[in-house]
């Protein structure tokens, strides 16, 4: 059996499958500033009489490293960049502590310029006086040779700094200011990311349950918890990778499917063509950074079941405020929830008087009865969703259009149907409906969903490798590789390490297959000429272990009573 669970701003979802399908559900609520509670309470009700020797292992999803990002609640660390010629480091700065230092490498891994130890030294005096424990570190061609950042790591923990994150390590793909961010999102939410799994392991030592705990990235693939300390920005856009992985059972083969997760905070759009999750081939751009995050590409709006709903000018406006929970559960404000439970009191939560009363607040504004406002309300939050839909669909039609397995050059995204998730799936589907001609439906088991794709997503990574031919090198900068070999070494000889190299990363990552399906998404051989002849080659080689879903559980089977 797999535990998923699925931590969000508003409700936590545990979810236990068997190979018969799902045993058991619950949803319960988050309390951000008590994790091990609320993570507890959801383990409690799902394990309840079961064999927890017969668990194999609990995958979780989370929005809580993207909602720090989003809002800006990031741990103060600090960044040590070594940029050399070319563009100032200092354009590229990410937050208050950055720092630049002498000290440079070429695009072939040589040292121009040696680093400036006394300087590093001093910026970790500062840091120190400033109380920060987590620094970044990156050197301009790091992966190409990451003695600078192997350096600075040394000197700033040998200080006193607690966690030092390094470039080279955190990406291994060549794009400098990429990296810079990379880095920095890494360095930012470690602390968060530290606490959620220490919520995780502490509640699961609380029920005696000693198995293997992994987290889905942003790829829509798992990784060890464990290993996730050492990449903590892997993290960010788990939530919304959790809603892509969870409707693929339910797309359809033959069409475009546009995929809408409403939650209580925020709405997360993705698109599948023909069951492939649209890839961000490049990495994650959020807020004001742009990194080298591999990740499916997805949009989160403001706009969810329990947004703030308003009236301005005569209309209604929905979020993207979210002031508490809906009236209906003793909140501030009116929200699309107490709209719902005033349509649909039989078969929503909640208390009918006290949304009844949120719903008469909307109705004087438009002059209507509260029935007929809570149906404006519906009505426009479909439209609202629609129109955010249009325009991520526009934005991956601007560009060549990547999936999870193939580039599609000229290719148009067009979705013929529409699956939901989330708790507002079922009673949005209708509103949806009115809204467009497209087909229109909740994935089953809309409610917990998101927790289902995190407990069934396969164990993904990747590698990048960099070859001279001329120097004899071998590097693989994000495991810390590097290796000669002869000038006679091949692109092919260079796919193969990467392969082989990849699965034995898979299997330390926590992959069950011992065949995992690869692929190489990048190689490249480029002529080095000195003088009027060839004098080698240098070769770059990205290989990744392809998202997918594991086989072997009847999703359409068990009622998760």
């Amino acid at each position: 059996m797999i535990i998923g669970l699925d931590v969000g701003g508003t409700h936590t979802d545990v979810v236990l499958i068997g190979q018969g399908g799902l045993i058991r559900q619950t949803k319960v609520p988050t309390d951000p500033e008590n994790l091990f509670e609320s993570i507890l309470s959801g383990l409690e009700s799902v394990i309840r009489d079961t064999d927890t020797a017969s668990v194999e292992r609990i995958v979780l999803s989370t929005t809580l490293t993207t909602n720090a990002v989003v809002t800006g609640k990031l741990e103060t660390v600090g960044m040590v960049v070594a940029g050399g010629p070319g563009l100032d480091p200092m354009l590229f700065r990410c937050c208050e502590d950055y720092h630049t230092v002498a000290g440079s490498v070429d695009h072939r891994g040589r040292v121009v310029e040696g680093l400036d130890r006394d300087a590093v030294e001093a910026l970790a005096d500062g840091f120190l006086a400033r109380g920060i424990r987590t620094v970044g570190v990156v050197g301009k061609f790091s992966t190409r040779n990451p003695a600078h950042e192997q350096r600075m790591e040394e000197i700033l923990k040998k200080k006193g700094i607690e966690r030092v994150f390094t470039g080279h390590t955190v990406s291994g793909q060549l794009n400098f200011p990429r990296r810079i961010h990379t880095t920095f999102l890494n360095a930012s939410v470690y602390a968060i990311h530290r606490r959620f799994y220490e919520s995780v392991r502490d509640s699961l030592k609380e029920k005696g349950i000693d198995i293997p705990i992994y987290i889905l990235k942003a790829d829509g693939g798992t990784m060890e918890m464990a290993t996730s300390m050492i990449y903590p920005g892997e993290s960010v856009m788990s939530g919304p990778s959790a809603s892509v992985m969870g409707a693929i059972p339910w797309a359809s083969e033959s069409v475009d499917t546009l995929v809408l997760d409403v939650g209580g905070t925020t709405t997360d759009i993705a698109i599948l063509v023909k069951c492939a999750p649209v890839l961000e081939p490049l990495g994650i751009s959020i807020g004001p950074w742009h990194t080298l995050i591999r990740s499916l590409k997805s949009t989160s709006v403001g706009l969810g079941g329990d947004s703030q709903v308003r009236v301005e000018n005569g209309a209604v406006v929905i979020g993207p405020q979210r002031l508490g929970p809906a009236m209906a559960f003793g909140g501030p404000e009116p929200t699309p929830t107490d709209a719902m439970v005033v349509l649909d009191p039989d078969g929503t939560q909640g208390d009918l008087a006290l949304a009844q009363e949120g719903m008469r607040l909307v109705g004087e504004a438009l002059g209507l009865p509260p029935e007929e406002a809570a149906r404006k309300v519906m009505e426009t939050m479909g439209h609202t969703i629609l129109d955010h839909a249009r325009k991520a669909v526009a934005e991956i039609n601007a560009k060549p259009v990547y999936t999870i397995h193939e580039m599609m050059e000229g290719y148009r995204v067009a979705p013929e149907e529409i699956l939901l998730l989330g708790g507002p799936a079922q009673a949005l589907s209708g509103y949806l409906a009115d809204c467009t001609d497209k087909a229109v439906r909740p994935v089953p088991r809309w409610g917990v969903a998101n927790a289902i794709g995190a407990a069934l997503a396969r164990t993904t990574c990747e590698v990048t490798l960099f070859a001279d031919t001329e120097k004899g090198v071998i590097l693989i900068p994000e495991e810390n590789y590097s290796k000669t070999m002869d000038h006679h070494y091949t692109l092919a000889d260079a796919e193969e390490t990467a392969r082989n190299f990849l699965v034995e990363k898979a299997r330390q990552a926590g992959s069950r297959t011992a065949s995992p399906e690869t692929e190489i998404v990048e190689s490249i051989a480029f002529n080095m000429v000195r003088g009027f002849r060839t004098t080698g080659k240098n070769i770059r080689v990205r290989a990744q272990v392809k998202p997918g879903l594991i086989e072997g559980y009847d999703l359409k089977a068990g009622d998760g009573s």
